[in-house]
């Protein structure tokens, strides 16, 4: 086992049930964008990459014939599988393992989702191959995460807030990056888009369960950071407190050739 993938299970593992709460997961502009593009292809077998509390999974369900939610952390899988038995989705199929090795014959999707998970993946890269590996001709993968940012203080200053809050955060991806990773693999952009989401900070601290002292030292680094750094994710500072800030998020639709 990778250390990436301890952290991982460690941090998450503790954290299953406060992911199937998190209104930022739950939907949004974000989620809606997402299924319209899915809608539009009529798949037929779905498979969700990192399923977390399986707020995608649940909402391909109304789409496809058959979902498949898979995760690193068996903790998320549970409390995935519940939540969606809970609203009435008997048929997924869950499963457990390494987006960078998917335990799934080649071509056999004809979509792959993954919502704001790759800035924890070791291999992006690697995890892109596999994505294509499963879909089939003319499959889509349709792409979420945090979208990185040009300014390289800004990169830096955004990237050590998310890690001080969570240390399985490996980094967010420009744009051109995640071009880069889907054209090597042999998958072609067909629509890309940005949408912004406003994180309440009380929330995105606790889901991660930060212990006092790590939340007041983060605290204290957002306040004596840059301004231009602050007002590039549009912080909310009242007084001492922080409120909340914005994540871009890119979403990208691309083919298999």
């Amino acid at each position: 086992m990778s250390e990436q993938t301890r952290r991982i299970q460690e941090q998450f593992g503790g954290s299953a049930a406060a992911y199937v709460a998190s209104a930022g997961h739950a939907g949004g502009d974000d989620l809606e964008r997402l299924l319209a593009w899915g809608r539009a292809l009529q798949p037929a077998r779905v498979l969700d990459v990192a399923t977390g509390g399986g707020h995608t999974a649940l909402a391909f369900a109304g789409v496809a014939r058959r979902v498949t939610a898979y995760d690193l952390t068996e903790p998320m899988l549970q409390v995935a599988r519940a939540f969606l038995r809970e609203r009435g989705v008997d048929g997924a199929v869950f499963a457990a393992g390494d987006v960078a090795a998917l335990p799934f014959r080649d071509g056999v999707f004809d979509l792959v989702t993954c919502r704001i998970a790759a800035h924890h993946f070791a291999d992006v890269a690697g995890a892109v191959r596999e994505v294509r590996r499963v879909l089939r001709a003319g499959g889509s993968f349709l792409l979420q995460d945090i979208l990185g940012h040009d300014d390289a203080a800004a990169a830096a200053f955004v990237t050590e807030v998310e890690r001080r809050r969570d240390p399985t955060h490996v980094r967010a991806y420009r744009a051109v990056e995640w071009k880069a990773f889907l054209r090597a693999a042999g998958l072609t952009v067909m629509d890309t888009a940005v949408v912004t989401k406003r994180r309440p900070w009380d929330e995105w601290t606790t889901r991660t369960r930060m212990t006092p002292e790590a939340r007041r030292d983060l605290d204290a680094f957002v306040r004596a950071a840059p301004e231009a750094c602050r007002a590039a994710f549009e912080f909310r500072l009242a007084g001492d407190r922080v409120e909340s800030f914005a994540d871009r998020m890119l979403l990208i639709r691309a083919d298999r050739d």
